[in-house]
């Protein structure tokens, strides 16, 4: 059994490493984005270099959780390799401690490291993102030149049906969980289909049974157009219905994912992508734990038989394989293809499988 003194010195080369590789990546993809904005905002005077710094850290956190499994596995390669270089894993292997000894410190934090971003990580970075849409809607979707709509690209649609008629939203951004979506066209049918009027507001909050549009104009055909500080809307929406229509699962966080699969099963939406969600945030430890064992299998090789890079080459590809084999998974159960329990843990079990094959094979101790 491994001794508390040397478990927490392994334990602390590979965290380190994997905090390096984390946040120097961080690091470069913020400075990067924050580049990119600051050219797209160029035009606008009213954003400021502060604005564009609080966009960019608004929207870092969805970037470093696709990050997180690739620092492990890098992280765990760099600090494996490290230790066989000093020869501090054969002093190891001298003193009769086995493969899974000196891994087990690191399988336990990347445990640990993958708990902390699906429980607290992921909540922030839900809030963040949503944050950062909001921001983006202001920046790049506000009225230029006295038109209250910014360019279409990127918008939500939503069709309802209201004692007026039918009725077609456009809305460019959303918050709230949905109840409330911002720089909205309203395009009003009347029950023979025939467009009654066009409505555009700044933001339209959803009430039971009516929107409430916020610095509205109305637009009918045949007539000039109004202006009004407020405007209702009849819907028969709900919540849960915004929600299942317009929020993507990355904007929920882990905590209010089975809220939501319920409120999707009770307004008769299917709640795939929500399970598949919640099923991937669940499995991520396990995951990192897989990036964890790949890691060790080529620590392992190098000190054993030589080969440094070649060896680390079949790491890395064996981990971006692993990584691209959970996306085709999770893409296979948002289709309906695949259940969504399957998809999400099937990719973090065989790699957990793969590694401890691997180390079975090598370990002669």
């Amino acid at each position: 059994m491994i001794g508390r003194i040397l478990g927490t010195y392994f334990a602390g080369r590979f965290f380190s490493a994997v905090a390096m590789i984390f946040f120097s990546c961080v690091s470069l993809i913020m400075l990067v984005d924050f580049l990119e904005m600051s050219r797209r905002t160029a035009d606008r005077d009213a954003v400021t270099t502060g604005v564009v710094a609080l966009l960019t850290l608004y929207r870092a956190p969805a970037f470093t959780e696709q990050l997180l499994p690739f620092a492990v596995l890098f992280g765990g390669i760099f600090s494996f390799v490290m230790l066989s270089k000093r020869l501090e894993l054969v002093v190891a292997r001298a003193v009769g401690l086995s493969a899974w000894q000196f891994t087990s410190p690191a399988v336990i934090v990347a445990f640990l490291i993958g708990v902390f971003a699906t429980c607290v990580f992921n909540p922030v970075s839900a809030d963040f993102k949503e944050r950062a849409n909001r921001m983006e809607s202001e920046i790049f979707n506000s009225a230029p030149s006295g038109s209250l709509l910014g360019p279409a690209k990127g918008a939500f649609w939503i069709r309802q049906q209201s004692v007026d008629g039918q009725a077609i939203i456009k809305a460019q951004a959303t918050q709230q969980s949905g109840r409330e979506l911002l720089n909205v066209t309203v395009f009003e049918f009347d029950k023979a289909d025939r467009l009654v009027e066009r409505v555009e507001a700044k933001s339209a909050i959803l009430e039971h049974g009516y929107w409430v549009l916020s610095e509205v104009r109305v637009l009918i055909p045949g007539f000039e157009q109004e202006q009004f500080a407020s405007f209702l809307i009849a819907t028969n929406l709900d919540p849960a219905q915004i929600q299942e229509s317009l929020l993507s699962a990355e904007t929920v966080s882990f905590w209010q994912l089975p809220e939501a699969i319920k409120n999707a099963e009770q307004a008769g939406f299917g709640a795939a992508r929500y399970r598949l969600q919640l099923q991937s945030l669940l499995a991520r430890p396990f995951l990192l734990v897989a990036m964890v064992l790949i890691a060790a299998a080529v620590g392992l090789r190098i000190f054993r038989f030589g080969g440094v890079g070649q060896t680390i080459l079949g790491g890395v590809l064996a981990g971006f394989l692993l990584y691209l084999g959970t996306k085709l998974a999770e893409d296979l159960g948002e289709a309906g293809v695949v259940h969504p329990i399957a998809a999400a843990w099937f990719p973090a079990v065989a790699g957990i499988f793969l590694g401890v094959l691997v180390l079975l094979h090598r370990e002669d101790g």
